[in-house]
C-alpha cells in the first residue's frame, strides 16, 4: 500500500520498504543517531518477519527514501525501534506521517497497543509523540550513551490502537 501526502512541491509518499532501501535507511540512521546501527543491522531487522518498516520517498515511489520507520511485532503489542529524516527534510512532519501510516498499518496485524522509547532531551521527538496520542509510563535513566560519553535517560510511552 503507496500512501501519498503533501502538496505537489512537497509530495510525499509512503511505502512499505524493501531489502534495496537497506542502504538508504542506514545512511539516514547514520545522519539522525550518535550511535548509528549498522547496514548489516539495517537488513536483519528489515529481513525479520515481525519488524515492519516504512520509508518515506519523495515525488514517485521509486525515489530513494528520505525518512524511515522500523516497527516489531509482538503478539498484539509493536514497539517502534527506529523512526529517522534526513537533516535537509525534517521540520516537514514526514515523521508524523510515517508513524500515522504505521498506526494504521498495525491493527491489521492484531496489534493493539504501540510502544516506543525516546531520549528525554529530544524535544520535537517528544513533541510528535504527544500529539500522536503517547503517554510517558516509565523512565529509563542513563539508558542512552551520548558521543560525548555522557549519559541521557530515555522515556518509555504507550498508544492504544
Amino acid at each position: 500500500m503507496i500512501l501519498g501526502f503533501g502538496r505537489p512541491k512537497h509530495s510525499l509518499q509512503i511505502r512499505p520498504a524493501g531489502m534495496q532501501d537497506a542502504r538508504a535507511v542506514a545512511a539516514i540512521h547514520a545522519a539522525s543517531f550518535d550511535r548509528p546501527w549498522g547496514l548489516m543491522e539495517i537488513e536483519r531487522l528489515m529481513s525479520e518477519d515481525t519488524v515492519l518498516t516504512h520509508v518515506a520517498v519523495g515525488g514517485t515511489a521509486s525515489a530513494q527514501p528520505e525518512a524511515f520507520i522500523l516497527s516489531r511485532i509482538a503478539a498484539d503489542e509493536a514497539e517502534v525501534l527506529s523512526v529517522a529524516v534526513e537533516p535537509r527534510r525534517r521540520g516537514e512532519g514526514i515523521a508524523r506521517r510515517l508513524l500515522q501510516a504505521q498506526m494504521e498499518m498495525l491493527p491489521l496485524n492484531r496489534v493493539r497497543t504501540l510502544f516506543l522509547e525516546v531520549e528525554d532531551g529530544n524535544l520535537p521527538a517528544l513533541a510528535l509523540y504527544k500529539r500522536c496520542g503517547f503517554t510517558e509510563i516509565a523512565r529509563r535513566e542513563a539508558y542512552y550513551r551520548k558521543s560525548d560519553g555522557s549519559a541521557a535517560t530515555a522515556l518509555v510511552m504507550r498508544r492504544s490502537l
